[in-house]
């Protein structure tokens, strides 16, 4: 099925979007890169990349909606039921922002939502860059997304039960335990986000399929997983590979945990110095 943004004219016709999520602009290149963060944390997981690029590249950087640095009340959890809703935020962004043919580095979540921009408005986008990225989240008979029903099922009864104790816990297994002040620097993450709104869109990412989106794609795309990552098994990126249409190629991250961007940022910077040919 052709994915289809729910486009929301009262949404477009708001132009204080990049002031609300938070948007900027820094560096001084011609080609613009866009960061956009995963679940649970904001657009400062990518302080430790973003000196290594703005000296050739313009970088943009912004929060999504349920970011614990944004309003609360502009995360409604029944408009943001689906990747399709995030992906409209991101082209209204692009729009309101004047951004074309642009890089687009999407961590988690966010590499879905850029894939599914992709394919909507392609003018958009350059190139992707998906970063520990997973179409599915749950097995099947024939796909190992890493998780099974009862794993989220005790995973959302852990979340709604006692949220402080399972920002503790999904710390340790989510970031390099090695890595203390990255942990620490996600539980701040997930501790700025409302319960509620955490337990809400871990329903909305842990329950997609966007599996049959993967033929649709026809941006150049570079997938970089890293080894070991509990979140998205390393054969997620090698499924993805196989079923992505356009150009596709894999890089393999010698670390563990999902957010290299902040556990292996030395490894993650020669990979994209090597992508955008820095």
């Amino acid at each position: 099925m052709e994915p289809k943004l729910h486009n929301n004219p009262k949404m477009l016709e708001k132009k204080w979007l990049s002031t609300a999520l938070n948007a900027r602009s820094i560096g001084l290149g011609t080609e613009t890169i866009v960061l956009a963060h995963g679940f649970g944390t904001d657009q400062s997981v990518w302080d430790k990349i973003t000196p290594f690029l703005v000296e050739h590249y313009k970088v943009v950087l912004f929060d999504w909606p349920f970011s614990g640095t944004v309003d609360p009340t502009l995360y409604d959890p029944l408009k943001y039921s689906s990747m399709e809703a995030f992906a409209d935020v991101l082209v209204t962004l692009m729009d309101q922002m004047d951004l074309k043919a642009i890089t687009f580095v999407g961590h988690s979540m966010s590499g879905m939502i850029g894939c599914i921009a992709s394919i909507a408005r392609p003018d958009l986008f350059k190139r992707l860059i998906l970063l520990g990225a997973s179409p599915r989240y749950l097995n099947t008979d024939d796909y190992e997304g890493g998780f099974t029903s009862s794993d989220v099922e005790q995973f959302l009864q852990n979340m709604e039960s006692n949220y402080d104790n399972w920002v503790i816990a999904f710390s340790l297994l989510a970031v390099d335990p090695n890595d203390e002040p990255s942990v620490n620097k996600f539980r701040e993450f997930l501790g700025r986000m409302r319960a509620d709104v955490a337990v809400s869109l871990a329903k909305t990412v842990f329950y997609s399929d966007y599996r049959d989106i993967l033929e649709k794609i026809e941006t150049p795309c570079t997938i970089i997983q890293t080894t070991s990552d509990i979140i998205v098994p390393f054969n997620v990126a090698l499924y993805m590979q196989r079923k992505i249409k356009g150009k596709v190629t894999l890089e393999a991250l010698e670390a563990k945990g999902h957010f290299p961007q902040m556990t292996a940022c030395p490894q993650l910077v020669d990979v994209l110095k090597g992508v955008i040919g820095l």
